[in-house]
């Protein structure tokens, strides 16, 4: 098969979907790599790099575009992309379709096979690929939770882990997952009083025992949201429903009563946000204030640690793209339910359900079409 590494061109995102030891795997299984010139530059991965891994540099996504069997980014295709791709050509890569009707559309149009991270999942529930950007998201959150509190970013001025003699800050993180975790880490590491809110009793039951004394899970309830909004000083949204949009549990009723220069970091604003008041943000211009409480909601806040990034999102893509390259991807859905969950939409059908719910449009299992 012929894979191709494409450039990002999403404001501000430096990752690259694959390392050059990536690419020497797949040569190793007999594929041909093409990759967009510069693609890596933005990790530290030099275009000599990848040739001396066994890549081929193309100077063009069109080049890319027009070649390969398969295309792999790390964010969803853009606009001006959707002409490039192909009927038939396999597109691998974080889609994030619930949140966007329009690439859901144009996908639908191209009758493109349509693989995204995000929804490959295991029989125990977790996300493997969405799960170490969702590491790397949770501990950044408290990291710019931390520095928009500082005064001179227009926040309250409060030192989240306190010192000797004054209380440290509240940290509210809401989600009990991947990424509620990293941060609640971060948080309690900083000596913060963090309260981590969860609706999966036997989760909470985990963490209580996992997390250390700094830490409270709680049964998350919207009165105990409307309660300990008040109190914080960061909130992390850290919800997520895989491929449908996140719930929105602060509302703007809510945010009237929480402290004058809090911060909240909305982490599923890839999935359309789980605060009433989000809209997505850039690296450039990440912040932004709705009644004296600052906003961060950075749409690829992994693109901002862009080398540790591309290492971790290749040690988990990795085996599934070599998967799917071996055996073509219908083989690999029919033997891998894995790979066969992380279809969205195929040769314009849309094949997965939140999907389809999200714009109310009609869904067809990936099995009706494995069968035929």
């Amino acid at each position: 098969m012929i894979v191709g590494i494409l450039k990002e061109i999403k404001s501000e995102e430096n990752r690259v979907c694959m390392t050059p030891a990536g690419v020497e795997v797949l040569k190793q299984n007999g594929h041909t790599v093409l990759v967009e010139q510069d693609a890596g530059q933005g990790s530290g991965f030099s275009d000599q790099a990848f040739i001396s891994a066994g890549a081929t540099i193309i100077s063009s996504p069109e080049g890319i575009y027009a070649e390969a069997d398969m295309v792999m980014h790390v964010k969803e295709p853009q606009p001006s992309e959707y002409e490039m791709i192909r009927p038939g050509q396999i597109v691998f890569t974080y889609l994030h379709l619930a949140a966007d009707q329009r690439q859901t559309e144009a996908l639908i149009n191209r009758r493109s096979v349509n693989i995204a991270y995000e929804t490959i999942q295991k029989d125990d529930g977790s996300l493997p690929l969405l799960t170490p950007m969702s590491e790397v998201a949770g501990r950044m959150a408290i990291q710019e939770g931390a520095k928009y509190l500082e005064m001179a970013q227009g926040g309250s001025g409060v030192l989240l882990g306190g010192i000797p003699g004054v209380d440290p800050g509240t940290v509210m993180v809401i989600g009990g997952g991947v990424v509620g975790v990293n941060a609640a880490k971060m948080a309690c590491g900083l000596g913060a009083k963090v309260y981590i809110l969860d609706m999966n009793l036997d989760r909470l039951r985990y963490l209580s025992d996992v997390m250390p004394a700094n830490c409270i899970p709680l049964m998350s309830s919207p009165e105990t949201i409307r309660h300990l909004s008040t109190k914080a000083d960061v909130v992390v949204g850290a919800v997520l429903i895989p491929g449908t949009k996140a719930p929105k549990l602060i509302t703007k009723d809510m945010l009237k009563t929480m402290k004058p220069g809090s911060v909240i970091v909305d982490v599923a604003i890839d999935q359309g946000g789980c605060f009433e008041t989000s809209k997505a943000t850039t690296h450039g211009n990440p912040i932004y204030t709705v009644d004296k409480v600052i906003h961060y909601c950075v749409a690829n806040m992994p693109g901002g640690v862009a080398r540790t990034s591309t290492l971790g999102l290749t040690n988990a893509t990795l085996p599934y793209v070599v998967q799917i390259a071996n055996k073509g991807w219908e083989q690999a859905m029919l033997e891998n339910q894995e790979i066969r969950r992380g279809a969205n939409v195929i040769d314009g059908h849309i094949t997965y359900e939140g999907v389809a719910q999200a714009f109310d449009m009609p869904y067809t299992p990936i099995d009706t079409l494995l069968n035929k």
